[in-house]
């Protein structure tokens, strides 16, 4: 045992990461059920599982093969990225709404919140979206009086820092969990499983998943996720528009995940926060390439930083992120890179093209499942996720447990992407089209809706 004194801010975790903890569950039970390992069907975790299309692979392949020539061999690069592939992204996927100079290319969108999170620091608190789920769960079995005095508290605590964060709840789970380890947060609070210090932005199925922005509490970093992982809703401009009016009125920095873009359908829905007047102004914006190109193992995505975006101080929050590249991450792969070049060919987009409308094929496959059988559901027209509301009082980690259990089918229970996720699944349409039917007629079998009486 060393001297070393652990980060407190670890311990505040809840838990494993999901994704592992959902690994943990499934290779339990395969241990127990070993007779059942042929049988397993994974609509969990969002990872691609079509190969990648012939001419974005040979762009990875030609990149590789240079480096085994005396002309083609490169060493390090521009931390920053290629300036060919910085370019590419700014004309073909903002057709000029942004500067190839306000790329930064990066291993993945993953990684990149955590740089941001670098650059704000830990004086911040968190502001994520609750569902209405959550708040009948965990309040209603308590008295009003306590329920007042609670909501109270937790004013109070925000008015006590300076800075504070806010993200959607349910939401992809490294939002919060980089602020818990960056020590933005408070401890959790074991009866709403919400941690201390963030602001939580209540979105629920009554309010399309968009959140009452304008009577929630200021915070300095707002993270928003369009389309939503893992509700699948997608903003409207006109949602957008609001979003950035507030951000602009209160002084927040908007942190926009963009991942999923290439999967909105529906007209005029944006796929970027810049397409918002006054976007350049407020907000930092996050993408990769994993879910437009099958890169989940390739590891390539983006942030775009924009030159007007600046603290209180005047100073531009794009020199810190680049003094946080530069210091901290010596560019991602020239391979790599090389294969986002052929991404952005008019040929790897098309390629592109054909995986998401396969995908999709396969979102409305399970969203017409869970309907056929009677269940709201939400998301699969412009994502990849079908979000399906449980009965009330069935908890999603129950839910997961029975159908992994009498279906051999792995979904991600709610619950697991925030207190306000409890009572829904979410189903991943990331999956061969043969394994998706099987996993519908299976779960239709299982999620059968008990009969009102």
């Amino acid at each position: 045992m060393s001297g070393v004194t652990r980060n407190p801010n670890f311990a505040k975790l809840a838990g494993g990461y999901l994704f592992p903890e959902i690994g943990r569950r499934r290779n339990a039970y395969l241990a127990a059920n070993p007779d059942m390992a042929s049988r397993i069907i994974s609509l969990g975790i969002g990872d691609t599982t079509l190969p990648i299309p012939e001419h974005i692979l040979g762009g990875l392949v030609t990149s590789a093969s240079k480096l085994g020539t005396k002309e083609g061999y490169s060493g390090y690069g521009a931390e920053q990225g290629m300036g060919s592939l910085r370019a590419k992204i700014a004309d073909k996927l903002y057709g000029g709404l942004i500067k190839d100079s306000e790329v930064f290319v990066s291993d993945g969108a993953k990684c990149d919140i955590m740089r941001i999170q670098q650059v704000f620091g830990s004086d911040v608190t968190t502001a994520v979206q609750v569902s209405e789920v959550n708040i009948r769960i965990k309040y209603y079995t308590h008295t009003l009086a306590i329920l007042f005095t609670s909501l109270q508290l937790n004013l109070l605590s925000l008015t006590n820092f300076v800075k504070t964060i806010s993200c959607q709840d349910p939401s992809y789970p490294v939002y919060v969990d980089t602020s818990v380890m960056m020590g933005q947060t408070g401890n959790i609070n074991p009866d709403t499983k919400q941690y201390e210090n963030i602001v939580y932005m209540p979105c629920t199925a009554e309010n399309d998943f968009f959140p009452d922005i304008e009577n929630i509490p200021r915070a300095d970093i707002v993270y928003f996720c369009s389309p939503n992982n893992p509700t699948g809703a997608a903003a409207t401009k006109e949602q957008l528009e609001l979003l950035v009016k507030v951000c602009k009125e209160r002084g927040s920095i908007l942190v926009f995940d963009a991942a999923y873009a290439p999967f909105i359908r529906s007209p005029g829905v944006p796929k970027s926060i810049f397409e918002i007047e006054g976007a350049r102004e407020v907000a930092i914006e996050c993408n990769s390439f994993s879910k437009y190109a099958g890169f989940t193992g390739v590891r390539l995505g983006w942030v775009v930083v924009p030159d007007e975006l600046s603290f209180a101080d005047g100073s531009k929050v794009r020199d810190d992120f680049n003094r946080v590249m530069t210091t901290a991450f010596n560019g991602a792969s020239n391979i790599v890179q090389g294969g986002g070049l052929a991404c952005l060919d008019d040929e790897g987009l098309a390629e592109i093209d054909n995986l998401i409308d396969y995908y999709m094929e396969n979102a409305k496959l399970l969203k017409d499942a869970m309907t056929s059988i009677g269940y709201s559901v939400y998301g699969g027209t412009d994502a990849p996720y079908v979000f399906v509301k449980l009965p009330d009082g069935k908890g999603s980690w129950d839910a997961f447990t029975e159908i992994l259990e009498k279906a051999q089918v792995v979904t991600i229970p709610g619950a697991g992407f925030g207190p306000g996720g409890d009572g829904y699944l979410r189903l991943s349409a990331f999956a061969p089209r043969d394994t998706v039917i099987e996993a519908c007629d299976r779960l239709k079998k299982t999620m059968v809706l008990p009969v009102a009486v």
